[in-house]
C-alpha cells in the first residue's frame, strides 16, 4: 500500500464541508421569511419547522435504531399539554421566559419517555410496535377521561405573550408570527445539530448495531433493551420540544395531538422523506405540511393521493426521496447525469399526462359519490370535467391509458440508460480503488 493509504483516519466534526453545510442551513432559516413575504407563508414555515423536529425525533427510533413506533405522537402531544400548563403558570406569575417553554416540554417528553419507554422497550420488533400502538390509544382515551389536565374535547388555551423575561425587554413578546418563526428556527437549528451529534456518539453507533443485528450486539456485551430504552428517551425529549413549539404556535393543545393519526403521519412522511439519511425527515416534514395545508385545499381526496404516493415509494423507492437525491448526486459526481436528461424529461412529461387522467377520474368519482349536491362539474388543472357526461369519463380514461403506456415505454428506456451508467460508475470505482493499492 502507499503511504497515503497507511495514514490513520481521524474524525473531524468541524471539517470544511460541515461548516459550509451548517452555515448554509442557518442562512436559509434566517432568510426564508424574507423570501416568503406573506403571513400565510410564514405560518407554513412555522408548521414545517415544528414538523421537521418531530419527524427527525421519530427517525431516531425508526432510522437510527430500527424501532417502528405507532405512538410517537404521545410524546409530542404530552409535551404540548405540559407546555400549555406552563404557559398559563407564566401568565400567573412564574418567573420563566416564554422562550424556555419548549425546553420545559422537552424535559416533560423525556420524563414520559422514561415512564412509557420502560414498558414499550421490553420487547423488540413487531411486539414493540403493537405495544406503542396500545400505549397511544391508552393516552388518547385518557385525554378524554381526565379533563383537569387535558381539557376534554375542547382542550386548553393559553397566551404566548404573557409573562416577562429578558426577551420582552428587547421588544420580543411573540405576539407576531414572525417572532414565533425565528424562535422555531433557533430550536430547529439547535435540535438538528444535537440530533446529528447524537448519531456520532457511541450510543448512536450502538443503536445502528442493534438495528442491523441485535443478536450480534448482545454477543459482544451490549444490553439491547437498555439501548432501545435510551433511544426512546432521547427521541421523546426532542419530540417534547416539538410539542412545546406547537403549544406556542397555536396557543392551544387538544386531544388530537396524541391521536394515532398524528403518529401515523409522522411514520408515513418520515418514510417518504427517507429514513436512511439524516436529512430525509426534513424532506418528509415539508411533504407533511404541503399535504395537510396545500394539497388538502386543492382536493378533498388528498388522502387518496398521499396513500398512492406512499405505495409507489414503498415498491419502487423504499429509501425515500432522499435516497433518490443521493443516487442522482452520485451520477453527477461521475459525470453520468447528462445522459439521464431526456429519459427523465420523457418520464416526467408522460407521467404528468397520466396523472391528469387519473386525477380527473378520481375527482369526478368523488364529485359524483360524495359532493353531488354541489354540482357535477369539477376542474382538473384548470380543465372543466362534467361527471354526469360519459364523454368526460372516456376522455379521462383515454388520457390515462395513453400517458400510462408512453410512461412505461420511457421507463424502460430510463432503466436501460440507468443500468449502463451504473456499470460505468462501478468500473470507475474499481479503477480508483486499484490506483490506491
Amino acid at each position: 500500500m502507499s503511504n497515503a493509504a497507511m495514514k490513520p483516519l481521524h474524525f473531524k466534526p468541524l471539517n470544511g464541508v460541515r461548516i459550509v453545510v451548517w452555515s448554509a442551513f442557518a442562512v436559509i432559516l434566517l432568510l426564508l421569511p424574507v423570501l416568503a413575504r406573506s403571513n400565510f407563508a410564514v405560518t407554513l414555515l412555522c408548521l414545517t419547522g415544528i414538523a421537521a423536529i418531530a419527524c427527525m425525533s421519530y427517525n431516531m427510533l425508526l432510522g437510527q435504531a430500527g424501532m417502528l413506533s405507532f405512538g410517537h405522537a404521545v410524546y409530542t402531544g404530552l409535551g404540548a399539554f405540559v407546555a400549555i400548563h406552563a404557559m398559563n403558570k407564566i401568565g400567573g406569575g412564574w418567573p420563566i421566559p416564554m422562550w424556555m417553554i419548549p425546553l420545559v416540554a422537552g424535559f416533560a417528553g423525556l420524563g414520559f419517555g422514561a415512564l412509557l419507554g420502560f414498558v414499550t422497550t421490553r420487547k423488540a420488533g413487531t411486539p414493540f410496535s403493537m405495544i406503542t400502538l396500545g400505549v397511544g390509544e391508552l393516552v388518547f382515551a385518557a385525554a378524554l377521561m381526565f379533563p383537569e389536565f387535558f381539557g376534554g374535547e375542547a382542550g386548553i388555551n393559553s397566551n404566548r405573550t404573557a409573562g416577562s423575561g429578558w426577551m420582552h425587554g428587547l421588544g420580543l413578546n411573540f405576539g407576531g408570527q414572525i417572532q414565533v418563526y425565528y424562535l422555531i428556527a433557533i430550536y430547529l437549528f439547535l435540535c438538528t445539530a444535537a440530533m446529528y451529534a447524537f448519531t456520532q456518539t457511541p450510543l448512536g453507533r450502538i443503536a445502528n448495531a442493534v438495528r442491523d443485528n441485535a443478536e450480534r450486539a448482545e454477543f459482544v456485551g451490549y444490553d439491547t433493551r437498555w439501548v432501545r430504552y435510551l433511544i426512546v428517551m432521547a427521541s421523546s425529549f426532542f419530540a417534547g420540544i416539538a410539542g412545546g413549539l406547537t403549544a406556542i404556535n397555536f396557543e392551544a393543545a387538544t386531544a388530537d395531538l396524541v391521536h394515532g393519526t398524528r403518529s401515523g403521519g409522522y411514520l408515513l412522511f418520515t418514510f417518504l422523506g427517507g429514513v436512511g439519511f439524516f436529512f430525509g425527515p426534513i424532506i418528509g416534514a415539508v411533504l407533511l405540511i404541503f399535504s395537510l395545508v396545500v394539497l388538502s385545499e386543492l382536493t378533498k381526496a388528498w388522502q387518496l393521493y398521499v396513500g398512492i404516493v406512499f405505495l409507489i415509494m414503498v415498491v419502487f423507492a423504499p429509501g425515500g426521496i432522499s435516497s433518490l437525491l443521493m443516487l442522482n448526486l452520485r451520477r453527477i459526481k461521475y459525470g453520468e447525469w447528462r445522459k439521464m436528461r431526456w429519459p427523465y424529461a420523457g418520464m416526467v412529461f408522460f407521467g404528468l399526462i397520466a396523472l391528469w387522467g387519473f386525477a380527473a377520474i378520481v375527482e369526478m368519482a368523488y364529485q359524483a359519490q360524495v359532493a353531488a349536491g354541489s354540482g357535477s362539474v369539477v376542474t382538473v388543472a384548470r380543465i372543466p370535467m362534467d361527471a354526469s357526461v360519459l364523454a368526460s369519463w372516456l376522455i379521462a380514461a383515454a388520457v390515462l391509458l395513453f400517458g400510462g403506456i408512453c410512461f412505461e415505454i420511457w421507463r424502460r428506456k430510463f432503466n436501460k440508460v440507468w443500468g449502463e451508467g451504473e456499470e460505468r460508475i462501478a468500473e470507475a470505482i474499481k479503477k480508483a480503488e486499484a490506483a490506491i493499492v
